[in-house]
């Protein structure tokens, strides 16, 4: 009976939310569009804050922005292009803050829906990086970089047109599709997680004399936010370092030769 009541939201509540404005269009605007809205404007203004500080000595915001494009710089870009990705770094920073505020506010209340749990920003952010390291590899490698691929240097010549679909197909179609699911999976798995162990606390706790079964679930809670905060973090660095590793693979001159060992690197924690 501690469970009779327990009523879990439909799904359509967990990820959709009512528009306020232009209602029922594909212009709606509702609490998803404005933390899409606030993930860009708050690193923008972070950035702007820290370039507008003079001194030699980095001190308050302009040491933490230092921190961040530091962080980007020696985890992400040098280990994945090198030296050579200097002219990238902009972007890594601006994909792995923006991803990791959007991420962030699953645990701020009034919120508590990370932007990412939505396919609409990984799916255009995803499709971004597909422009971007398509146009490198072109730049760096002219119209070979598209032969490359289709045809594979250094593989047998009787596995040649085998590989050469397989190479094509994962860099230019299922590429862009991995890259946008590995981000909102998790962050749609984490966001049902916490409202799942939310709802079971709410019930738990009107259950008069058996509240105390809550205690533990609430514990739970409060560790699962924990937790979720360090996959906000580690989803916004996993996209970052792998659109660094097809970049570089592209500069490089192949499409898929490093990046297949990475696309299967620790892509979630759920």
């Amino acid at each position: 009976m501690i469970f009779g009541a327990l009523e879990f939201p439909p799904i359509d509540d967990i990820v959709k939310w009512p528009d306020w404005f232009l209602k029922d269009s594909a212009f709606g605007f509702n609490k998803v569009a404005l933390i899409y809205v606030l993930a860009l404007v708050i690193p923008a203004v972070f950035f702007a804050l820290a370039g507008r500080q003079k001194g030699y000595v980095p001190r308050g915001v302009r040491n933490a922005a230092e921190v961040v494009i530091g962080f980007v710089e020696k985890q992400i870009m040098l280990p994945t292009m090198g030296s050579e990705g200097a002219p990238f770094l902009p972007l890594l920073v601006t994909l792995f803050s923006f991803i990791f505020v959007a991420n962030i506010f699953e645990v701020i209340p009034a919120f508590q829906m990370p932007g990412n749990a939505r396919m609409a920003a990984p799916l255009v952010l995803a499709l971004t990086v597909w422009v971007v390291f398509i146009v490198v590899g072109v730049k760096h490698n002219g119209m070979k970089y598209f032969a490359h691929i289709a045809w594979p240097p250094g593989v047998p010549i009787a596995l040649k047109p085998l590989v050469g679909i397989i190479e094509v197909l994962s860099t230019f179609f299922i590429r862009p599709f991995s890259h946008a699911v590995r981000l909102f999976a998790n962050m749609l798995a984490g966001h049902i997680l916490l409202v799942t162990f939310s709802v079971l606390c709410i019930s738990l706790w009107t259950a008069g004399p058996l509240f105390v079964v809550n205690i533990p679930t609430f514990f739970m809670l409060v560790g699962l936010t924990g937790f979720e905060i360090g996959v906000a973090f580690l989803q916004a660095f996993v996209f970052a370092i792998l659109t660094g590793v097809y970049i570089g693979g592209s500069m490089q001159g192949h499409g898929d030769e490093d990046p297949m060992h990475h696309d299967h690197a620790p892509a979630a924690a759920h």
